[in-house]
């Protein structure tokens, strides 16, 4: 089981890697934050594999906070204004 879970944490850290590429190399500005918006999904599926792999319940809780700052991350981006995002739309 623990060699599983370690073959789903590598798998996620790849998905973060390929992301971080979209940020730096992103054509546009909703590029990014569709990366960022990756990053914050990531993070908690790699806290949850953590969380289940070493029986800590707090990383569940952080793993949540994670969830709140993403959403309210999205919701703040798409409610910029046209054109505030650097973006000529």
């Amino acid at each position: 089981m623990d060699a599983l879970l370690s073959a789903i944490a590598m798998f996620l850290l790849l998905n973060v890697c390929a992301g971080l590429v979209r940020v730096v190399r992103g054509p546009r500005n909703v590029d990014r934050m569709q990366a960022a918006l990756l990053f914050g999904s990531t993070t908690v599926a790699i806290l949850l594999v953590m969380a289940e792999a070493g029986g800590r319940a707090a990383l569940r809780d952080v793993a949540l906070l994670f969830v709140l700052l993403a959403t309210i991350l999205s919701v703040a981006f798409v409610g910029l204004p046209p054109g505030r995002d650097g973006d000529d739309a």
